[in-house]
């Protein structure tokens, strides 16, 4: 990327990207149009109150693992495999003991925490199970992510991604079994995702074994390094740190949305399933400009960061007007599409929502783009504080907001999140991009 055409070299670090991040949201959508449509609002409504708490766990592990892989990515290019298996073996070792905690933690403490989040009692049954069974999926989430992100930490991002997409499409298949013929009802649901999660881990295993020679573990080579443990968890607390921000944020908002009641909640699951399609692409373009940037970094290549910066702002605000358009005319269409046509209350609560936060878009376009000039010239710090930013301005506002503005206030409450961000980041931005030559 230091040098050739800007715009083809970060469409093609982008897309793959976009293809594994589509995929990873089916998972969650596949099963709230699923049980919206044959169950009813009152299930949408109870995968709605279980998502929040079911992502903070979820990307914890995730951030966990990226930060596992960082270490293992040097070890690799150093061609230390020695050094390299213990780290993974370490890994395996420590994250295994810490999935299993949450595992635990997450399946006794689900009603509690839902409870917590004044989720009403109508849905509180159907949440309650729905999150211990996810819970208990963990295990095979933690096993599919630490091989993937070894794989990727050797330079095989591919494998994983192939996986991923199957054990996707297998999740729309164990749905419609387990909803539509078998009529499981919501834990049917959750059943059908971590059958497609343990499949998912159980070729990543095969894969590794039989296609990575240098992974390949006898007794001995399977150890637990208490000094290794100390590096990773170095790597790994700041990772997952960043993945679970956002996701703690939205967790905490969604007790703000719960006592609005049945409807705004199944309402709200629905709107923010359209929401995580449309600013998965803002991320991955912001991706794309962080690798641009940090090529160039090391280059010293100032002239070219600029036009890369540009070339990413450029590419967010077109794409989120286009996503704005699209959401905007076919808004009921989209909301329509997880409840049958009893549910037309709940797509007039959607409705309403989408219709402001359409002419959001743009914000966390522009914040997205920013944040990823500040990862490529690894000012981590940065964008870490102005996540925690938006979230804190976000979720403050939506307690005080949604009581009297109903579901539109929570809408309004990510206006403020991303002034908030705006407000933290670009003095920060502006004197750095001031300073460099």
């Amino acid at each position: 990327m230091t040098r050739g055409a800007i715009v083809p070299q970060i469409i093609h670090f982008t897309l793959p990207l976009m293809i594994g991040n589509f995929f990873v949201l089916t998972y969650n959508a596949v099963d709230s149009i699923v049980v919206g449509r044959f169950i009813g609002a009152e299930a949408l409504a109870a995968l709605g109150a279980a998502s929040p708490v079911m992502n903070v766990f979820l990307f914890l592990i995730i951030g966990i693992c990226l930060g596992m892989s960082v270490l293992m990515g040097q070890y690799f290019g150093e061609q230390d495999f020695g050094k390299l298996k213990r780290v993974v073996s370490t890994s395996f070792i420590a994250g295994g003991v810490f999935t299993l905690f949450l595992v635990f933690t997450g399946v006794i403490f689900s009603k509690s925490i839902l409870l917590f989040l004044s989720t009403p009692l109508l849905i509180l049954a159907d949440a309650t199970t729905y999150l211990q069974i996810i819970f208990v999926g963990l295990i095979f989430t933690f096993i599919y992510q630490i091989y993937a992100s070894t794989l990727r930490s050797m330079g095989n991002s591919k494998a994983s991604l192939y996986f991923l997409i199957a054990s996707a499409l297998l999740n729309v298949i164990m749905d419609l079994l387990f909803v539509v013929v078998w009529n499981k009802g919501v834990e049917g649901a959750a059943w059908a995702t971590v059958i497609a999660e343990g499949i998912a881990a159980f070729f990543c295993v095969l894969y590794v074994r039989f296609r990575i020679p240098v992974l390949r573990f006898s007794k001995k080579d399977f150890v637990f390094d208490r000094t290794v443990l100390q590096t990773i968890v170095s790597y790994s607390s700041v990772a997952a740190m960043q993945q679970i921000t956002l996701h703690l944020g939205k967790f905490l908002i969604q007790g703000a949305v719960n006592p609005l009641g049945v409807v705004a909640i199944a309402a709200f699951n629905a709107v923010t399933k359209i929401d995580d399609f449309v600013m998965v692409v803002q991320q991955n373009i912001a991706h794309g400009t962080t690798a641009f940037i940090a090529q160039n970094s090391g280059k010293d290549n100032f002239a070219r960061i600029r036009r890369g910066f540009r070339v990413g702002m450029k590419m967010e605000v077109v794409y989120s007007i286009v996503a704005m358009l699209i959401v905007l005319f076919f808004s009921r269409s989209l909301i329509a599409m997880f409840l049958d046509k009893e549910g037309t209350e709940v797509v007039h609560e959607g409705v309403i929502y989408l219709k402001i936060m359409v002419f959001l878009y743009v914000l966390p376009g522009i914040t997205n783009v920013i944040q990823g000039y500040f990862r490529g010239l690894g000012m981590m710090k940065i964008t870490l504080n102005s996540t925690f930013a938006q979230m804190l301005g976000r979720v403050i506002a939506a307690y005080l907001l949604a009581p009297y503005f109903g579901i539109e206030g929570v809408a309004l409450a990510c206006l403020i999140g991303w002034i908030c961000m705006l407000s933290y980041e670009f003095p920060l931005f502006y004197r750095k991009w001031k300073s460099i030559n």
